[in-house]
Formats: C-alpha cells, structure tokens, sequence
C-alpha cells in the first residue's frame, strides 16, 4: 500500500471514529428510537387503566424491550470496554468457522465458500467482541440475499496484517450510502436499527484495525478487514470478580445470591447467543437463563439423576422445534466457563482454599456432571429426530402407495412416478397386508401416471401380480402405455391368468361397479 492510500484509510478511519463520538447524532438517534416505544407504552399502559386487557401489557413489555435494546446496543457502541474483558490470542479462522456454524438453518440455499490461509497467525484483542463483529457481517451478508446466493469468506495474511474478506451476492448497497455505513442508527434494511454495523466498525478501529466496503447494486457488497497481527498473550484464566459473599455461605447460597451476576457473566461468555434467548424463547418455549441456574444447580449439588432427565428434557425440545444445536453448545460451554469463575471467586472470599487434590477432584467432578448432560442432550435429540424421520418415512410410504377403498371389496391403487425396485417392495408389503386385513376383492391398479420401468422391476411387478393371485384377490391393471408393455412382453410372461386388462381408470370402475350390482 503506498503512502497516498495510507494516509486516506487513516483519514477515513478518523472520521468515522469522529461520528461514533458525535454526541449530537447519538442524542438525536436516542431521541427518535427511544422516544417512539415509550410513547408507544405510556398510551397502552393509559388503555390498560380503562380496561384492564392482558394484550396490553404484551404490547407494553416488547415495546419497552425495544428501548432497552436499543440503550443497550449505544452502551455497547460507545464504551465497549463496560464488558470489561481482558485481551488474548485470537485465530480468527477458528472463530468465523465457529460463528458459521451458528448459521446452520440459513444454509439450505446458500452456498458458503471459505477460503482460509494461515490461519495459525494469530491477533490479540477481546475475542467477544470481535465474535460479535464478525456475527453481525456474516448476518447481514445472509440477509442481503433473502436466502438465495454465494457467501465467499478468506482468510489471508499480506505483511503485518491479517485479512478477512466477507463477499456476498446480495442486494448491494448505493453508492452514496456506503460512506454512511457505521453511522449510529443509518441503516438500508427496513426493519434495521443500523446498530449491528456500528458495533462492527467501532470495535474494528478500536483494536487497531481498518474495514473498507465495496459495493455495487444488485451485485453484491465486500466487507475488508485488515486487523495487524500480533505475538501470542497468556491466554485468559479464571477471573476476579466483584460478588457478594457472606461467612459461612453455601455454594448453593453463593450462586443464589449472585443470581444476577452470573448471568451478565454468562451473556458476555456466549455473546452471539444472547441475541438469540428472545427467538428461542418464543419458538420452543425455552428459557435459556432459567435453564442455565437449573444446570449450575445440578451440577455443584450433585444431583446426577435429575441433570439426566434434564438433559433428556432438553434434548427433545430442541429437537422437537429444530434448534440450531452450535448455539446450545456455545451456550453449554459458556455456563461451564462461567460456573469455573464462580468458583474460583467462592473459593476466594470463602478463603478456604483448596489443595491440588481437592481442587482436580472438584474439576473431574464438574466436567463430568456437564459431559454427562451433553451425552443425554444429544442422544435424547437423536432419538427424536430418529422416531420423527421414522414417522415421516412411513407417511411417505403410505402416501407412495395409496390405496383407496371404493367399498368393502374394491380398492383402487393409483401410481404415480418412478416405479424401481425399493418402492415395489413397500408396494408389495403394504398392498398384501391390506388384502389379508380387508378382505379385499379386487384391486384396481391404474399404472397411467407411473414412467417406464426397468427389466427388473417389470419382473418384481409381475410377481406382485402373483401374489395378490394368490391371496384370492382379483388384479384389472388400467392405463398401461406403450413403454411399459412394451418391457413386459420382453420378460415373456403371461399375464392372462393373473389379471385383466382396461384401458382406462373410468372404464374398470364403470364395469366393476356394474358386475357388483348385478351379482346382488
């Protein structure tokens, strides 16, 4: 990079860092999102007074919510270090193929491309809130394509920086917009607050790095990333922190008295989760936060049997509303990070250290009990997701071989596509069970919707055609086309004795239905 271009990146840089710290923007933003909510609240809460209805308070929660987010996103923006976490290594590689993963359900028609080189290069910053950067890129590279297109994502080292480039085929962004991207509360989605993008470019510059956007409408948008990279730090260890203790107090009582603590501590472990507890909450009924106190408790009571049937309990929710299982495991593994702190911290201030014998006990204990509840989480999920592809399966085999009953004696079996050899077996096990347990007479098979079939599976038809023969039960076929007698008159087998013949599904029902009057 020459000079000229140096100096504009830096430039661009300073201002943008001069928006971020304009107070005047910021206060107008709060002015215009904040005040609407609350207004919004201060008029259902006034209906409420009259009326007394629960759908009210409802709209007044979320509303309320929306406020809170919204303080809570400027926070975050403006003095990110309130997380008060420490610097450490980073390989950025492994944390955007963790991030990837949280993005499992969004994948089905997006193709993701990764493209990593050097990834053991490490950087060293506060590794959440470049997680949460890199979340809300790859986020608003999904959106833009409205499910349909190419994420593209490398990883490369050029001279003393490491670079990521995240690249989408989406929407694009106008020219005259992109300068304005970062900005607090600019934002080209309709229902966007803009905050996501200034989280990204806020904690991007104030760890040293540089971001530029390329853009073209209708085409797509690049995001560059160029962060310098660093020699490896200590890596962080369990934390001090500021909690309540009194003499003599359980563990039990400690986490209970620390109840709020251990959840700010918690949702700065699993920063992309959190955005998530609200959706998961509405979608499966599941509090996370509640759950996350009910684990802990399991675990330092040691009350094995009921974090089993938790796990279990657990494990079919998620499977039941399709979860996406990266965030229960960045979720777990957060509650584990974050109980070790607390224990740390109780061993601390309960000044009852204790020695190394104790202390692995106590870890073997903990990350046993936790393993534990992640082997029945994941084998109660699968089993449900087993018992429910089981059950899908046989509606997709009920539904392959339809048999539709014209009264007590006739059914009428209507193919319909490929007839190979795997489906004329469930034709085969299904057709003779319904003949024994109907008592069925005879069987219409109309073959007008069904493609030419093979030598083979001709073969196993005509066997079928043997069998229901032989249970007593009469075969008409109807709607044979040339291709298909034309492979059955290949096998040269007589299919006279075993069935008749009609031209049309209209013609064996008219005829059928004639006999059987007849016959009464």
């Amino acid at each position: 990079m020459n000079t000229n271009d140096r100096m504009t990146q830096e430039s661009e840089k300073d201002t943008h860092l001069s928006q971020l710290a304009s107070v005047g923007q910021i206060a107008a933003g709060i002015a215009h999102e904040v005040r609407n909510p609350l207004t919004a609240v201060k008029g259902f809460l006034q209906l409420l007074q009259q009326d007394g209805r629960n759908e009210y308070i409802d709209i007044a929660q979320s509303e309320l919510e929306n406020a809170l987010t919204t303080l809570n996103n400027l926070l975050q923006v403006s003095k990110p270090d309130l997380q008060d976490e420490e610097s450490q290594t980073i390989y950025l590689a492994v944390e955007l193929e963790s991030i990837l993963n949280l993005f499992q359900d969004k994948l089905y028609d997006i193709t993701v491309n990764t493209d990593f080189n050097y990834t053991n290069v490490p950087i060293v910053g506060k590794k959440n809130q470049f997680k949460k950067a890199f979340f809300n890129l790859i986020k608003n590279a999904m959106e833009s394509m409205y499910g349909e297109g190419t994420l593209s994502i490398m990883h490369d080292v050029k001279g003393n920086d490491v670079i990521v480039t995240i690249k989408d085929t989406g929407v694009g962004i106008p020219k005259d917009k992109i300068q304005l991207l970062g900005t607090p509360f600019f934002t080209t989605k309709e229902q966007g607050t803009g905050m996501g993008l200034t989280q990204v470019f806020s904690v991007i510059y104030q760890q040293g790095g540089n971001i530029t956007v390329d853009s073209q409408e209708d085409q797509g948008t690049m995001f560059t990333i160029k962060i310098p990279k660093q020699q490896q730090v200590k890596q962080r260890g369990v934390k001090t922190l500021n909690l309540h203790y009194e003499e003599r107090l359980t563990m039990k009582d400690f986490f209970f008295e620390n109840r709020y603590e251990f959840e700010e501590r918690l949702l700065l472990e699993a920063i992309n989760v959190k955005d998530k507890i609200e959706e998961i909450h509405k979608i499966g009924n599941i509090n996370l936060l509640e759950n996350a106190h009910k684990l802990v408790l399991f675990v330092v009571e040691e009350r094995e049997h009921e974090l089993i049937s938790f796990a279990k309990q657990e494990g079919m929710a998620w499977a039941k509303y399709s979860l996406t299982l990266a965030f229960k495991l960045e979720w777990i593994q957060a509650i584990r990070r974050t109980l070790w702190d607390f224990l740390y911290n109780f061993d601390l201030l309960s000044k009852t250290e204790a020695d190394r014998k104790e202390f692995y006990t106590l870890e073997k204990q903990i990350n046993e009990n936790i393993d534990q509840f992640l082997t029945y989480f994941f084998i109660s999920y699968s089993n449900y997701k087993d018992e429910l592809l089981a059950a899908q399966r046989k509606m997709v085999d009920d539904l392959s071989v339809p048999i539709i009953p014209i009264n007590r004696e006739i059914c009428i079996l209507p193919l319909i596509g490929t007839i190979d050899l795997m489906r004329l077996s469930t034709i085969q096990e299904k057709v003779l069970s319904q003949i024994e347990h109907h008592h069925i007479q005879t069987l219409i098979i109309d073959l007008s919707g069904v493609t030419p079939m093979e030598l083979d599976a001709s073969n196993q038809f005509i066997k079928i055609i043997e069998g229901i023969s032989m249970m007593g039960c009469k075969t008409i076929l109807t709607g044979l086309r040339a291709d298909i007698v034309k492979n059955l008159i290949q096998i040269g087998v007589g299919f006279n004795p075993l069935a008749e013949f009609k031209g049309t599904l209209q013609q064996a029902l008219n005829d059928v239905i004639y006999d059987s009057q007849l016959n009464k």
